[in-house]
């Protein structure tokens, strides 16, 4: 289907193939589950439903490109926007030379599918997400990250162009990329080494097991609330410096356990922001808010925010009195 048209439209005017709902709630579609409805959502069918609603789209309505909702906090009032996400028309996953996949493909699952293929991007494993999302991140860990591997993606731009993007022209750096405002990732293609399958496996399973045994992979959470101030994520290596990692300084100024609410920064890992439940979007910020005055107090780091936050805010956020709870210090 391709609209002939050059008047902008409003959403419920543009036909669609795909999903589109008015007011949606967002809340039971991010991880941390809270966040008010977006004014419109919409779930399109494939790259031509996509296309052909942003082209006919009236172009001051504002869009927003949402994954798993794995690394965002939708505030209390919502999203004025359309609302972009992204299903089963782009979670194909292709193995050749190179490795295809949807951005609607789980890191994990590409992860996987690649080392069934003996191709080796084992550090998607253990990263939360879709890989739309960890490209607009840059995501990484154990030292790796996806520009070590991305060759080029695949968007659609705000006018609805189908357009590819080598990945030297995203800038990537750490936890940051530049796309053009309004585009959507629906694929990204990356480079893949060869390894053994039984090999791959085994480096993920362990890579696993230490993320289970620091991390609060059983609690509602979004990943690392904050980017560490060193500027690089943890390496996984026994020399890894821990001087300059958000959960160090979080823990020096006191804020182990921190809680307002229903949210709390985790006993366990002290940089995981948890809904332990009920929590609201307003209470999770001004958790991470409270959090980043005490680490820039003590320590004169201001930490940078790794969670996207998005939406408005309510009128009616009274917020309860931070109560800390003290524990004693874990390398992470």
């Amino acid at each position: 289907m391709c609209l002939d048209t050059h008047l902008p439209m409003t959403p419920d005017q543009i036909p669609v193939r795909g999903t589109l709902t008015a007011q949606k709630p967002l809340d039971s579609l991010t991880w941390l589950r809270v966040g008010g409805p977006a004014d419109w959502l919409f779930q399109p069918a494939d790259e031509d439903d996509l296309s052909d609603f942003l082209r006919a789209l009236d172009p001051e309505i504002p869009v927003f490109p949402m994954g798993v909702g794995s690394n965002l906090i939708v505030r209390d009032g919502g999203i004025r926007a359309v609302v972009i996400r992204l299903g089963r028309g782009f979670n194909a996953i292709e193995i050749g030379e190179t490795v295809t996949a949807g951005a609607a493909a789980l890191d994990a699952h590409v992860a996987r599918k690649a080392a069934d293929a003996g191709r080796d991007l084992t550090f998607l494993r253990t990263i939360p997400g879709s890989i739309g999302g960890a490209v607009r991140m840059n995501a990484g860990c154990y030292g790796t990250y996806v520009a070590d591997h991305l060759l080029d993606v695949v968007v659609i731009d705000r006018l609805g162009q189908r357009r590819i993007i080598a990945a030297s022209d995203l800038k990537l750096a750490y936890r940051r990329s530049e796309l053009p405002e309004g585009a959507v990732i629906t694929q990204a293609r990356f480079r893949a080494p060869t390894g053994a399958t039984e090999a791959l496996h085994a480096r993920m399973a362990a890579q696993l097991a230490a993320r289970d045994a620091s991390q609060p992979t059983k609690e509602r959470s979004a990943g690392s609330t904050f980017r560490n101030p060193a500027g690089f994520s943890s390496t996984g290596r026994a020399d890894d410096s821990h001087e300059l990692k958000a959960w160090k300084v979080i823990e020096e100024a006191g804020c182990r356990g921190a809680r307002l609410g229903g949210a709390q920064m985790s006993p366990k890992h002290p940089n995981f922001l948890i809904n332990t439940g009920g929590a609201t979007a307003a209470e999770l910020e001004a958790l991470g808010e409270e959090v980043r005055k005490r680490v820039l107090q003590a320590r004169g780091i201001s930490l940078q925010w790794e969670i996207m936050r998005i939406g408005e805010t309510t009128l009616d956020a009274d917020m309860a009195e931070i109560s800390l709870i003290n524990a004693e210090p874990k390398q992470e």
